[in-house]
């Protein structure tokens, strides 16, 4: 299961190499590398069978998601000590994969987002705006040195997403209109980010055709972003954008697909993944408009973690004859 999960994320793995350039490739080989050594230190420590467990495949997936979550250019010891963090904190320390209530990828995530803020917002500038991704050089050099090339400075290559531009911009009392016009949501870099979830929505469905995961938690989540953002939206389209922009901006297809979907630590009852889906995709919208970070889809998906027992309690199905 874990590796067709692995070839799901291969269409979406491209795009946002594509888009981003090499750094994407770099983040996912590092964060692998430090996933898996944790996890056989700490299957060694548990005096577990370490070539047993390490081919179950759930650590260079909990690898793989975290890395694509992270800006292309971040240096490489916080792209390590984020994935250590998954696996040791949020996985091993509960008793190993099975027993976490949490999705471990996003309790790394959430680590570094508050404790590295400076450089969980280095996103480059993308295909299509300014220069497009960094050359492989002079990115290999940024994430293994924490500095560019003389002559490239950050504030050269640098750029806000479009889920961060459209929020700090309202804040500035522009509309929407104003906002759009900018370079950020050109032709060619605004089709960008469309792309990258497009081809995660098609691993998904893949996935779901494979039944791999099931379709309840996905139409859940992307039901309620969809619908709260079509409510603000209709109220005023110049202050709100519509339920397209959130579908198809920041990590919507790869947190609807391959993270709300841990089978571990999601709702596990037929109405319970739905109402958990439902959940998560409203909180990522009230944390995109009025919350301090840009995305959200890591809080939503810890928050609703919380709440999964207590929704599996109320939801459970009635016992045949009871």
């Amino acid at each position: 299961m874990m590796r067709e999960v692995l070839l799901a994320l291969v269409p979406g793995i491209a795009a946002a190499t594509a888009f981003f350039g090499i750094g994407v490739l770099v983040n996912l080989t590092l964060a692998a590398a430090a996933a898996v050594g944790s996890e056989a230190l700490m299957l060694r420590l548990r005096r577990r069978p370490v070539g047993l467990f390490l081919g179950d495949y759930s650590a260079l997936v909990t690898a793989a998601l975290l890395a694509l979550a992270l800006p292309p250019l971040i240096p490489w010891w916080v792209t390590a000590l984020g994935a250590a963090f998954a696996i040791v904190f949020g996985k091993h320390l509960y008793g190993g994969l099975g027993y976490n209530p949490f999705n471990p990828a996003m309790v790394g995530y959430v680590v570094l987002l508050i404790s590295f803020p400076k450089e969980m917002t280095l996103w480059q500038a993308p295909a299509g705006v300014a220069d497009g991704p960094v050359p492989a050089l002079a990115a290999m050099t940024r994430i293994f040195t924490g500095h560019f090339p003389a002559g490239m400075s950050v504030d050269a290559i640098s750029m806000a997403t479009p889920l961060d531009a459209v929020k700090t911009q309202l804040g500035m009392a522009r509309t929407l209109p104003e906002i759009q016009a900018g370079p950020l949501f050109g032709a060619l870099a605004g089709r960008g980010w469309q792309w990258i979830n497009l081809l995660f929505l098609g691993g998904g469905l893949w996935l779901l055709g494979r039944r791999i995961i099931g379709w309840r938690i996905p139409v859940g989540l992307l039901g309620g972003l969809a619908v709260v953002a079509f409510v603000f939206w209709a109220s005023d389209p110049d202050l709100h954008p519509g339920p397209l922009f959130y579908l198809l901006s920041g990590g919507t297809m790869l947190g609807a697909f391959f993270i709300a979907t841990d089978p571990v630590s999601a709702a596990t009852t037929p109405r319970g993944r739905l109402i958990y889906g439902l959940g998560i995709g409203v909180l990522i919208y009230v944390i995109r408009a009025w919350g301090g970070y840009p995305d959200g889809i890591a809080f939503a998906v810890l928050l609703m973690n919380m709440a999964a027992p207590l929704i599996d309690s109320y939801t459970a199905p009635r016992v045949f004859g009871g």
